[in-house]
């Protein structure tokens, strides 16, 4: 099987659990103090304000595994998924907090030259700079290899022409991590190119309106003749589709902790509701469907924590094939789309409405098994694993 690369965080003495521990109290500070008041508004307006970025900067919470020795947090994966475990726990799926650390993290770590670990790593801890990175479009989700966007070689640098989509951070991304088709030397190929604000050509599309994520800005990039300087490519020209499957298994890795934590947040809602909410003269959870059910549901979340644990345990020591994975993210995903279901069924009705956390988790949960490789995708590649393929 092969493993993925391991970025510079990891692979290190893993951190004491009272480290852990007191980063987890902190998150959830946050979360309580910053984002839990505010986030129905967020929803209303489609987007988290710049600012939240930079409280978020101030706290110690972006730029985790970046490296230390340019002003980034050094830190283990540990703590990334410490910090989307409690946001999407709470149900804070507006920040792209995850995008910013866990997704774009490790190409800035472990492909950037020293010169532009100086230039973007403190920016990018602060929250001055945000994240994103452009793969999808219109004609090209899962298959990378259908990507048209191309970057064509001029004096000094490149020039971008293309169109993506579903871009989360796409409206606040100062940074834009685009990938593009080159021809060098007669050799087709993809190449990683990091589009800055303002450079000219580039522009935003609409802001997308979703079925849930409704406050995580996601949108449509537009590329006409951006000129990138060749100080703004990431690794080497041509290497990009390596570098995008190293990356795949910790993306798809932070996905399946997310989708653990947003079940074990819908379960615990549900508990309580079930314990208060009455017909027929006692508590629903008293009904033995109900009571049974719920039997199910927590132990499919315990099931499914066992299996991101390991996950983390793998990864942490450079050790996380790509199969290993997609089976991770398959499972945990496809468990938390029954799981939120059915949580929203013992709310009845009320469930049904946007009062209630649960219906906007079960909104919220649609996507994770489409985005970071659909589950048809995650089974194609347990199956090549298999041999069968």
């Amino acid at each position: 099987m092969t493993t993925s690369t391991t970025p510079a965080s990891e692979g290190a003495t893993e951190p004491a659990e009272a480290d852990l521990a007191a980063f987890a109290d902190l998150v959830r500070a946050f979360v309580a103090r910053e984002i839990t008041p505010h986030h129905s508004d967020w929803e209303r307006d489609g987007i988290v304000p710049r600012a939240l970025w930079q409280k978020a900067g101030q706290a110690g919470l972006l730029g985790l595994g970046l490296p230390a020795a340019y002003g980034g947090g050094g830190a283990s994966f540990r703590f990334n998924a410490i910090l989307d475990t409690e946001l999407y726990r709470a149900g804070a799926t507006g920040p792209g907090f995850t995008v910013h650390n866990d997704v774009c993290g490790p190409y800035f770590s472990d492909l950037a030259t020293p010169e532009q670990l100086r230039r973007w790593v403190p920016g990018l801890t602060s929250g001055e700079l945000i994240a994103a990175i452009a793969m999808t479009e219109p004609g090209a989700g899962s298959d990378l290899r259908g990507i048209r966007t191309t970057a064509t070689r001029v004096d000094g640098g490149w020039r971008v022409n293309g169109t993506k989509t579903f871009i989360s951070n796409g409206i606040h991304a100062d940074l834009v991590i685009t990938v593009a088709r080159t021809d060098i030397d007669g050799t087709a190929g993809l190449t990683l190119l990091v589009i800055e604000r303002g450079m000219t050509g580039f522009s935003r599309g609409r802001n997308l309106e979703k079925v849930g994520m409704h406050a995580q800005d996601t949108a449509e990039l537009v590329f006409d003749n951006v000129e990138v300087p060749d100080s703004n490519v990431l690794g080497q020209p041509g290497g990009g589709m390596h570098y995008l499957t190293a990356n795949l298994a910790q993306e798809r890795l932070t996905i399946a902790v997310q989708a653990v934590a947003a079940m074990d947040g819908a379960l615990t809602n549900t508990l309580d509701y079930v314990r208060t909410r009455t017909a027929f003269g006692q508590p629903i959870g008293h009904f033995q469907h109900n009571a049974f059910l719920l039997a199910e549901l927590t132990t499919s979340v315990k099931a499914a924590q066992v299996f991101v644990d390991w996950g983390l345990t793998l990864h942490t020591s450079g050790q996380l094939s790509a199969d290993t994975a997609a089976m991770i993210k398959l499972h945990t995903t496809e468990t938390q789309q029954h799981v939120i279901d059915r949580c929203l069924q013992l709310h009845g009705g009320y469930g049904y409405t946007t009062e209630y956390r649960v219906g906007r988790a079960w909104a919220d949960a649609r996507v994770q098994t489409i985005y970071g490789g659909t589950s048809e995708m995650m089974k194609l590649i347990i199956s090549r694993s298999l041999g069968l393929r």
